[in-house]
């Protein structure tokens, strides 16, 4: 069966600094026709920066949408027609101070494909050096270190719950078990 959905027209709800949502309608594989919203995201690139023992660098900050701390891997949107790459490495430096002798793209992530064009690019960096970091000036972040196994529990009890965390967590444990390689 042909799962395709044919646009055939789109509208503008809403124009962001981050995202814009637009209404589209579609015609579905049986002809009827359907609306779906879409949030229009530019993407981000998203990094687990791997120590030498095996510790990840994780970002502490508040996220007001879920109006609480989160403890994440770092990240952040591409800016207009920036390469992914480029873009991993300035969050890594901005976020944790830190630089990478090796950075290797590992996999892309549709963040939530039912509502949402946003692609995730996860690196990993590795043969880290320390730097300074220079955030944003909206961004008020704490770089913070972690072993796998306090991240996988911390997981387990719900204190990590942003997914591309997770994500990057397992993949993580993978690639230092050596159980992946990139």
């Amino acid at each position: 069966m042909n799962y395709e959905e044919k646009t055939i027209s789109k509208k503008q709800m809403y124009k962001g600094n981050i995202i814009d949502v637009e209404s589209w309608s579609v015609v579905l594989p049986n002809g009827k026709e359907a609306t779906r919203d879409v949030v229009l995201h530019p993407g981000a690139s998203v990094v687990i920066p791997i120590t030498e023992d095996g510790q990840v660098y994780m970002v502490r900050q508040f996220r007001k949408p879920i109006d609480q701390e989160s403890l994440e891997i770092p990240a952040g949107k591409l800016d207009k027609e920036e390469d992914p790459l480029d873009c991993a490495k300035r969050e890594l430096k901005e976020e944790t101070g830190l630089d990478a002798k090796d950075i290797r793209h590992i996999l892309d992530i549709h963040s939530a494909p039912g509502f949402s064009n946003e692609v995730l690019h996860m690196y990993v960096a590795r043969d880290l050096y320390e730097g300074e970091a220079c955030a944003d000036e909206d961004e008020f972040i704490s770089a913070e270190k972690y072993t796998i196994n306090t991240l996988m529990d911390m997981i387990m009890k719900n204190q990590i719950t942003d997914a591309k965390t997770i994500i990057g967590i397992l993949m993580a444990d993978k690639l230092v078990k050596g159980e992946i390689k990139v």
